[in-house]
């Protein structure tokens, strides 16, 4: 049975090393992980065979659906971005120790605002055995112990995975043990729920009600997205070819992430002229099509769509159509029904565009291209733990900073605040950085 207690309260002990350790150590126990997995590759992709023999079982009884199936599946694509992204994280500059802001309060009182880890990080994951490398690459450059629990459907992979990363590990002589740990069951994770008092943070990386579900038991700060309903809007200056492009990218590139595409808005003055070759693209994608009573005027053929649809994720090949009259429909209709992670306006007016962007209340906001481009490792953030829709602390795809937050060090020379209050002395507030 494990001692789940016991993990954390290490997990806490590595944390405090962690912090303490300069660049070069953690860089070098990167590059380890990277040649360890390289070197291992066929061992992992072997036991992610193992995985996807039973989960073929669970697809054929209904237990899992097909998106959650392919998130399951490792091949060699994404080994190679698993590794490229552990060696990109340890390209990065160091998050932690660095001087964000600084005040001089009087002569020799001077206060700084320093990054530093968040400390224990719990990550809950589903069919995803690429998590445990991104996560473990960016909690080791951050300094951050995590407790990570992946879906059941990936036992064999998130196993072989962990072993590898903490043999990895082992062999960097200066890094702590307990830093990287890996939970298996389900009581684990409502044990892990109710650990405040050494996991100083939750993500969830799953569906809606994971989220919910996490959020509503447990009194560790959460950060995560429940939803990933994202839309695009065609305005009336769009460039049509690039277009419907990025349409059927949006939704087909891999249509059960959270960034795909879900909605599309069109405006009613170019609905006859886009929407018949914006069809006829996605369904020789292979796209299913519902839409609005004035799209369906138009492509006779479509399923109707309704209020329901504008509120769902839909997570495959699946993706409603809606007509708006300008811009400001487009906007209200997403700021209404979308889950605050990522949207996009296709235009060719600079004017629009940064309305649009201003106006949107979401973690990105794209302008002619497509949303799956919201990806920490797109981004250039070598990896993400996940992707936040929250307004404190992180948004958007978390990477390293994301996993750091700050405290302040005030360094003096005898100063008392008696001084101060008697006015005796005065403080100079002198901006230093």
């Amino acid at each position: 049975m494990t001692n789940l207690k016991k993990i954390a309260q290490n997990a806490k002990l590595a944390s405090y090393t962690l912090a303490s350790l300069e660049r070069e150590i953690k860089d070098r126990a990167l590059i380890k992980i990277a040649e360890t997995l390289e070197n291992n590759k066929e061992k992992i992709l072997a036991a992610n065979k193992k995985d996807l023999n039973i989960a073929e079982k669970m697809l054929e009884s209904g237990e899992i659906s097909t998106s959650v199936y392919n998130r399951l599946k490792l091949d060699d694509n994404k080994m190679r971005d698993m590794i490229l992204g552990i060696k990109d994280v340890a390209k990065l500059d160091d998050p932690v120790n660095k001087k964000q802001w600084a005040m001089q309060l009087d002569d020799g009182l001077d206060l700084y605002r320093v990054s530093c880890p968040i400390g224990v990080i719990g990550v809950i994951f589903e069919a995803r055995p690429d998590v445990i490398p991104q996560i473990a690459s960016l909690a080791v450059k951050s300094a951050n112990a995590v407790l990570l629990k992946g879906g059941k459907e990936s036992t064999n992979t998130n196993l072989i995975l962990t072993e590898l990363i903490n043999k990895a590990l082992d062999s960097v002589e200066e890094f702590p043990k307990g830093a990287i740990n890996l939970l298996l069951t389900r009581d684990d994770v409502n044990e892990m729920l109710t650990m405040d008092k050494y996991i100083d943070l939750i993500i969830p990386r799953g569906g809606n009600s994971l989220v919910k579900y996490i959020k509503e038991n447990t009194k560790i700060p959460v950060l995560g997205h429940a939803s990933g309903i994202c839309h695009i809007y065609a305005d009336e200056t769009l460039d049509k070819e690039k277009a419907i492009k990025i349409c059927v990218d949006a939704k087909t590139q891999y249509p059960s992430a959270c960034n795909a595409v879900e909605t599309i808005l069109i405006n009613e003055n170019i609905l006859n002229d886009f929407l018949p070759e914006l069809v006829k693209a996605l369904e020789l994608a292979g796209v299913r099509i519902k839409g609005d009573e004035h799209c369906r005027k138009v492509v006779k053929h479509l399923e109707a769509a309704d209020k329901e649809d504008w509120a769902t994720e839909y997570g495959d090949k699946t993706v409603s159509v809606k007509s708006v009259k300008d811009i400001f429909d487009a906007i209200a209709h997403i700021n209404i029904y979308g889950s605050g992670h990522t949207d996009c306006i296709l235009s060719l007016n600079p004017g629009k565009i940064e309305l649009f962007m201003n106006l949107v209340d979401s973690a990105g906001i794209f302008a002619n291209a497509s949303t799956r481009f919201a990806d920490g490792f797109r981004y250039g953030l070598g990896a993400e733990v996940g992707i936040s829709t929250n307004k404190t602390h992180a948004r958007g795809p978390v990477g390293l900073e994301g996993l750091t937050i700050y405290k302040y060090k005030l360094y003096g020379s005898g100063q008392i605040v008696e001084d101060y209050c008697e006015g005796k002395k005065h403080f100079k507030h002198e901006r230093l950085i």
